[in-house]
């Protein structure tokens, strides 16, 4: 069956509001075998909201809408939907004597217009939302439905788990489930090439999403139960594993960071690690994971090169001769961070984030990346392009993540080379 999400708000038409509800409702419908083929957002209009849920009606099983179901005057999504599914709105005492309930408990009177929402379908129904003052409504009519949930999340949301969802799974005869890898070092051109392949398949159906130095693939199965459809994502993730296991650093929604802390915790290691493009946002990215004090310690941030020089020991001449954005300053970070920490791993960061201080030899988005254990010393050199400060640095921070992740599992450190091999 397909569905689709229409949210109401001239709010969210101006960008006031992150509209957070629809990301929501679309994974939501999606797990219960519904077809999302269209979103859209409305404004607070009866002529325009009319016009969108016609149109939907047409082509659409299921509209799931959010918003516009509030006690002013340009909340009107109710009596728009009413008409459209040819049907009238009803008082129900039941929900005044909630609504009054609600405004009772938080030590106010019940404003009169806020009568307005005990008005509900005379042919369709209502769940009684405790949250709030909307309660959520629905319509049928030529085996078209309408669902209509109130527009916060702190309601929209348990409403739909709590009445919504198991309403929807009654007449629903199949499920959809899915599994995320997460894979990095490899971009989205290679990634095309080396499993374009995989991605034509009907069921399970298989997408991929590039983000900032990392892509995600998700794998969808659509079966009668939940059990079933899992199992299929797993049988199809083997493919994608066989030909890709070595960029693949996670399954779900936790990112580099949870996985390189998951590591180290694995081997019993600690990590370190010293930044100069990045200004300490590789640790800001360590610790965010509950947990990380276990194996993270100590960060520096040495964006001067005196401080490379005091804290980290990288020679006077290395910076004179090479410059600070170099492999071989890159290598003396690294090497130097887990020194002063007594860390197992260490990386390092030094490049041009830009949007200034680029030439034609070192260019903004330049980054070499050190990384060490056991004595061991690499580096890697990062072109990252000429993009904007905030993505250069996002980057160069996930290959970090990423390389440190790498060495605490022992695994190959692709496009490095051993500091050894550098000239001084």
């Amino acid at each position: 069956m397909t569905a689709e999400i229409i949210c109401v708000g001239t709010e969210l038409l101006l960008g006031d509001i992150l509209n957070t509800n629809a990301r929501f409702l679309a994974r939501e419908l999606a797990a219960l075998g519904f077809d999302v083929l269209h979103q859209q957002v409305v404004g607070d209009n009866a002529a325009r909201l009319e016009e969108t849920v016609r149109a939907a009606m047409a082509r659409s099983d299921l509209l799931v809408f959010s918003g516009g179901l509030g006690p002013t005057a340009d909340d009107l999504t109710k009596e728009t939907v009413a008409r459209c599914f040819d049907d009238e709105m009803r008082f129900e005492p039941k929900v005044l004597e909630d609504i009054r309930a609600f405004f009772t408990s938080t030590g106010r009177t019940t404003p009169a217009n806020n009568e307005k929402q005990a008005l509900v379908p005379q042919k369709g129904g209502w769940f009684e939302n405790p949250n709030g003052t909307a309660p959520a409504v629905w319509f049928e009519a030529g085996g078209k439905r309408a669902v209509l949930l109130p527009g916060p999340p702190s309601e929209l949301e348990p409403l739909w788990k709590s009445a919504v969802r198991p309403f929807l799974q009654k007449g629903q005869t199949r499920v959809l489930q899915s599994l995320v890898l997460r894979l990095c070092g490899i971009g989205e051109s290679h990634a095309e090439e080396l499993l374009g392949h995989l991605f034509g398949n009907e069921n399970p159906t298989a997408a991929v999403y590039a983000k900032t130095a990392e892509l995600t693939i998700r794998i969808t199965a659509a079966a009668p139960d939940e059990e079933r459809a899992r199992a299929m994502c797993r049988e199809y993730a083997q493919n994608f594993y066989r030909l890709a296991g070595e960029y693949i650093y996670a399954e779900g929604e936790e990112g580099l960071e949870y996985a390189l802390v998951d590591a180290l915790r694995q081997k019993g290691l600690t990590l370190a690690t010293a930044e100069s493009c990045t200004g300490g946002l590789v640790s800001q990215l360590v610790t965010n994971v509950p947990g990380a004090s276990e194996v993270f310690g100590f960060g520096f941030v040495t964006y001067a090169n005196e401080a490379k020089q005091k804290l980290l020991g990288v020679s006077a001449a290395a910076l004179e001769q090479h410059g600070a954005v170099s492999h071989q300053v890159a290598a003396a970070m690294a090497a130097g961070a887990a020194r002063a920490a007594g860390a197992d791993v260490a990386v390092a960061l030094t490049g041009i984030a830009g949007p200034g201080g680029g030439t034609p030899e070192k260019p903004v988005g330049l980054v070499y990346l050190g990384a060490a254990r056991g004595g061991e010393v690499f580096v890697k050199r990062l072109d990252l392009g000429k993009r904007d400060r905030a993505t250069v640095r996002l980057a160069a921070a996930k290959n970090a993540l990423d390389a440190a992740r790498r060495l605490a599992l022992g695994l190959p450190l692709p496009g490095a080379v051993r500091a050894e091999d550098i000239p001084e």
